[in-house]
């Protein structure tokens, strides 16, 4: 891999994971039409890590906070009956469907549901559900308010995402619109969601990236870090802009997008494998 697709695709990372248009989806389709390969699955997940470390860093007091709570919660029957507590038990329990399908499914993850038809048609359908969801969803439940109920919903959404075009945030925040959480809650628990997930699919497939002829480790690095440092600017931009805008900008995106790339896969264009 050369270090121009190495700070590409860290740069695309970084603008795409926290925005509900697919960053593996924006990953797959620039490295075709720029550099004419597939850099795999497994990248993708390692430089999700630099992604995830923003959300660290963004939100290191919440998560020290819930983290902190969740551990008095075993002791301290008080703790274990307020909304923080169960709130980070939702952390963990949302987290498990996308790491028992991703176990159960690699294979497919990183062969056939990595083709552009696929990729392509993801992007239009789960664009049109986001913008249902925005129409139709009533958006008064804050973030503290979430159930049992839509966290395990949420988890499910969440691991949609394992199929490049549907996108992790963008599923999330579907689901929660259409389960009636507000823009804000329901961005925030994404980024909180993700955590767990994405830091363990990023360290269970770094040996697959660095075998062969894949990015040398110190090209693994510059990626993550890239991922990191523009990641972290994404976060402060979205939290901001969905305070008072509808997602229907991202709804628009996701349908020309997937539009304009079916039309590149029909005369052939591009490769859809």
């Amino acid at each position: 891999m050369s270090w121009l697709e190495v700070i590409v695709l860290g740069l695309i990372q970084g603008l795409t994971e926290f925005l509900p248009v697919s960053s593996s989806g924006h990953l797959r389709i620039a490295s075709e039409v720029l550099f004419g390969s597939d850099p795999g699955a497994a990248f993708t997940a390692v430089t999700q890590i630099g992604t995830e470390a923003a959300v660290i860093v963004y939100f290191a007091r919440d998560i020290w906070h819930l983290f902190r709570t969740w551990l008095r919660g075993f002791t301290d029957a008080a703790v274990r009956r307020t909304d923080d507590y169960r709130l980070a038990w939702m952390v963990v329990v949302g987290s498990i469907p996308i790491a028992v399908l991703g176990v159960l499914f690699k294979d497919r993850i990183e062969t056939v549901a990595r083709n552009l038809w696929l990729v392509a048609v993801m992007l239009i359908v789960f664009g049109i559900l986001l913008g249902l969801a925005e129409r139709f969803g009533t958006q008064h439940k804050p973030m503290e308010k979430i159930t049992w109920r839509d966290g395990v919903v949420l988890g499910f959404a969440q691991a949609m995402a394992l199929i490049p075009g549907v996108s992790r945030s963008g599923g999330t925040i579907t689901a929660g619109l259409f389960l009636g959480i507000n823009r804000p809650a329901i961005a925030r628990y994404s980024f909180l969601l993700a955590i767990p997930s994405v830091f363990g699919a990023g360290l269970f497939t770094l040996p697959d990236v660095l075998a062969g002829d894949g990015p040398s480790g110190i090209q693994m690095i510059v990626a993550v870090v890239i991922a990191f440092v523009v990641g972290y600017a994404v976060i402060a931009w979205l939290l901001r802009f969905v305070q008072n805008n509808t997602v229907y900008v991202f709804v628009a995106y996701r349908i020309a997008l997937g539009t304009a790339l079916l039309a590149a896969l029909s005369i052939g264009a591009i490769s859809a494998t």
